[in-house]
């Protein structure tokens, strides 16, 4: 497993395990636990999603110390307000059976943002969190968030696949020193992702499936991915994508597939905000 270094110094799993729209909670504890079986230790859930107490419950049951373990949590828009973050986060704590969180984001870059950030940067302080980040962050936006508070988000987690590769936003991000961090790589196999004839082509090459083709070239790009799936078959393929290198060629043949478009949400556009902060749920099956 690699591992990478955030801008606080804190070490970061590459290859984590999401467990987004697992909201049966017997369904998501089995397949976190056969995830931590696989070898998983990074494990990304969110308030919204309903599972944190699934995920906990998986956590304690594998007899592994809780240091072994990287945990990530989300903070909804509906928190962002007043005293409801710093409540939110020891809702989380609660309901992971933790005393931290190895990484907490802002889930969207909607709402009370500035009073969400700095409620974040107490729990920091205080111990409770290693590292703080958000999710679904543009370039204006992140920069926006940086300049007026203290601490450096450590982490942007977005939206990355071979239809949307996010090079631009990607790029300002390692210029700021912000890790990126990869939510729907497989793009929900919409748009025919997993019988795509290039994907295919380079998986034949390597005696891979497509789905490790599009984890390894994110691995290459530095990029930290949570690929989800309630099949252990497809938790060990996810897993085992460390024995091979994907050549420059390949790269630029995966590179070639970009259309730079979302198929899920575009987080700039109005009708997508009015939906989110009226509480629903935009983003991707990440299996």
């Amino acid at each position: 497993m690699n591992d990478l270094v955030l801008n606080n110094g804190v070490k970061m799993p590459q290859l984590g395990f999401g467990v987004f729209q697992m909201d049966q909670a017997d369904e998501c504890q089995r397949a976190v636990e056969e995830a931590i079986g696989v070898g998983y230790r990074l494990i990304d859930t969110a308030a919204t999603y309903g599972n944190e107490a699934s995920v906990g419950r998986a956590i304690k049951n594998s007899h592994i110390s809780r240091d072994h373990f990287f945990i990530t949590s989300k903070l909804w828009v509906s928190d962002f307000q007043g005293d409801k973050p710093t409540e939110a986060i020891d809702r989380s704590l609660k309901q992971l059976g933790s005393d931290y969180l190895d990484l907490y984001l802002l889930h969207m870059p909607y709402g009370d943002v500035f009073n969400a950030w700095r409620a974040l940067e107490q729990a920091y302080h205080a111990g409770k969190i290693r590292a703080i980040g958000v999710s679904n962050f543009t370039a204006d936006q992140l920069m926006n968030l940086e300049l007026f508070n203290d601490v450096k988000p450590a982490v942007n987690q977005i939206e990355i696949n071979p239809w949307n590769q996010r090079e631009l936003l990607k790029r300002f991000c390692e210029q700021q020193d912000v890790q990126v961090e990869a939510w729907a790589p497989f793009a929900e196999g919409q748009n025919h992702l997993f019988t795509n004839p290039i994907l295919s082509q380079i998986a034949q090459a390597h005696q891979k499936q497509v789905g490790q083709v599009v984890l390894r070239w994110l691995m290459q790009r530095g990029i930290v991915t949570i690929p989800k799936s309630v099949h252990r078959q497809r938790m060990v393929e996810n897993f085992d994508i460390f024995d091979f290198q994907l050549n420059a060629d390949e790269m630029k043949m995966i590179e070639s597939l970009n259309l730079r478009r979302s198929f899920f949400f575009d987080p700039r556009d109005p009708a997508a905000i009015k939906s989110i902060v009226g509480g629903g749920r935009p983003g991707a099956n990440q299996d």
